[in-house]
Order: structure tokens, then sequence, then C-alpha cells
């Protein structure tokens, strides 16, 4: 009987199917691109751009209400001018990156949720906060698709370039500033296309929790970075089934649902991942 429970609202319920459709294809699109984030000691990054499409997300719904597609585009070009001015900042002051994207943190969301609260039924302002997982339709699905073929794509095709931008960036601008910056754009695009395809599953407030919290719950177990990739797609996996479990039995928001697993895997992790968990750490240190 338990085990039926598991899988029969995937079998029996067309809306259950296409979320973990959704889910599976975020899994595996997001976390590679999560461990990179991770690495680079981008996370922040991934925050505030998580939140700066939220304005675009919102200009959007003004002109096509909960049009996928338009939302999406509005999204893009909302965290690409966010990016640009980032940047541009962190080059022409003393500021470091991470220190101009945070300026853009809270502004972003208080612009968006602002805009929001202009037009438009409550409802569906905690749809974009939160995620609708539950609601994902077929056009989604196939944007989502999209997305995530090209991020799987350029992955692939940059991925030794991403690896030596990671650990060693200033090979890379010796060897010519232009091809530094070209990474960098590209890297920062395919991270804004997957916040931008996941507001629809869990929000602009916890996109980046799917792309974060399998990696850095991986990181505790593997060490090297093909490993991490491998199992932070498998934790996301699990997650995504897990939240929408709980979500289907327990009418918890799916999206939240998701990053709340993925927040309890991370937390064991730290406990007693054999990669320099705490308690693997004292066991070893005595």
């Amino acid at each position: 009987m338990a085990i039926h429970m598991l899988f029969d609202p995937f079998i029996n319920c067309g809306y259950m199917r296409r979320a973990i459709v959704a889910c599976c294809v975020l899994s595996i699109s997001m976390t590679p691109i999560g461990n990179f984030l991770m690495l680079k000691r981008m996370s922040l990054v991934g925050d505030v751009l998580s939140h700066a499409i939220l304005p675009g997300v919102a200009i959007g719904y003004f002109f096509s209400g909960m049009s996928f597609v338009i939302m999406s585009i509005g999204g893009f070009i909302s965290g690409l001018v966010v990016a640009i001015l980032s940047n541009w900042i962190s080059e022409k002051t003393l500021l470091q990156k991470d220190a101009s994207f945070s300026g853009f943190y809270l502004g972003s969301l208080a612009f968006g949720v602002i805009l929001m609260s202009l037009h438009g039924p409550n409802i569906d302002l905690l749809d974009l906060l939160f995620g609708s997982v539950l609601s994902v339709n077929l056009l989604n699905l196939e944007c989502i698709g999209v997305i995530g073929t090209i991020t799987l794509l350029t992955v692939a095709l940059l991925y030794r370039a991403l690896i030596i931008e990671t650990f060693d960036p200033d090979f890379l601008r010796e060897n010519g500033i232009k091809a530094a910056k070209f990474i960098q754009i590209i890297f920062l695009s395919i991270v804004m296309l997957n916040l931008i395809a996941s507001f629809q599953v869990t929000g602009t407030l916890m996109s980046v929790g799917l792309m974060m919290l399998p990696g850095l719950s991986a990181r505790y177990w593997v060490k090297s970075l093909i490993n991490m990739l491998l199992l932070s797609v498998l934790i996301a996996l699990l997650c995504s089934w897990i939240g929408l479990l709980g979500a289907f039995y327990m009418v918890f928001p799916a999206g939240p649902a998701i990053v709340l697993c993925g927040s309890i895997v991370f937390l064991i992790s730290v406990f007693f991942g054999r990669n320099k968990g705490i308690l693997f750490y004292i066991y070893h240190k005595k």
C-alpha cells in the first residue's frame, strides 16, 4: 500500500506527471550551474539574479497576464540589465562583483513586488514568488525543455573553459580578456535562463534553492567534480519527488516543499557527510 502511494499520484494525475517532468528537467539542468556558482563562490549572484528577474516578469505580466513566454522574456531582459550594471560597477568602482550584485538584491525584489501589487490579484503574486508547479501546462514544459537543452549543450561545449574559468581565471585573462568576458557572459546568461525556467515551479524567491542546495549537499559526500555533478542531480531529483508527494498528500505548497527537502538533505550532509562533515571530522580527529 505504501509503495503505491509513492507512484499513484504520478500515474493517475496529469498535473502531477507534468510537475514531475518539469522538476526532472530542471534538476538535470540547474544543478550543474549551481555547482559552478558554488565553486566560483558566486552563490549570492544566483540569489540576486533570481530576484532581479522579478521586475521584468511583472512588466511581462502587465502586457500578457500569466503568459510564461512573455514573462520569461521580460525576466531575462531584467536580469541581463542587472548583470551588466553590476559588472560595470565592479569594474569602475572599488566594489567587488558580489558586493555590486548585492546592491541590486532587495531593490529588484521590492520593485517587482510593487509592480505586481499595482495590477492583478494577490494569488498571482504568490504564484510568482513561491511557484505553482502543479499548474504547469504543456507550453511551460516545452519552454523548460528548450532551456534545459540549451543549458546542457552549453555546459558540454564550454565544460573545459568553465573549469579553467572557475579554478584558474587568471589563465583565461592572460590568454585574452575577451575570452574571459565571453565565458562570463555565457555563464550568467544560462544562469538567468534556468532561474526564469524555474520560477513557474519554485517561484522567484526560491528558484535559487533548487539550483544551489543539491550541489552544497553533494560537496560533503564526494570530492571530484564529475561525481559532485552526478550526485547533485540525484539529490535534486529525490527532493523534487518527495516535495511533490508532500504537496499532493499534505497539501503543502509544492515549490517550498521541494526546497525544504533540499535544505533537510543539506543539514544531514553537513553533519554526516564523509567529506569533512561535522561528525565525520570529529570521529577522525580523535
